[in-house]
């Protein structure tokens, strides 16, 4: 049977970070650029219940939790960015975003 060792979830968790700041980098729409910062934010949740199986305490689920919080507060406030830009740029394409205000 296989048992996957702490390189493999750290190669899962790097890999799955590149593909967030690639998307990041090259995407324009504010929606995709939000769901690579969450794909970004998950990776580091891996990496910190990685490290607390491993370690054999509870550290790193604490901290996962508190990256999960922010997480969400991230997507309440990049949510009613984004409503607010289509509302008045019709578009959510973030070039076009070059002030938010009315």
């Amino acid at each position: 049977m296989f048992e996957p060792t702490l390189t493999h979830y750290l190669i899962l968790a790097a890999i799955t970070f590149c593909i967030g700041v690639f998307g990041v980098m090259v995407r324009r729409n504010a929606i995709t650029l939000f769901m690579c910062v969450e794909l970004m934010l998950n990776s580091v949740n891996l990496t910190f219940i990685t490290f607390s199986k491993y370690r054999v305490d509870m550290d790193g689920h604490i901290f996962g939790f508190f990256v999960m919080a922010v997480a969400a507060a991230e997507a309440a406030v990049g949510l009613a960015i984004i409503l607010h830009l289509f509302r008045h740029k019709r578009s959510v394409d973030v070039e076009r975003a070059d002030a938010l205000q009315l």
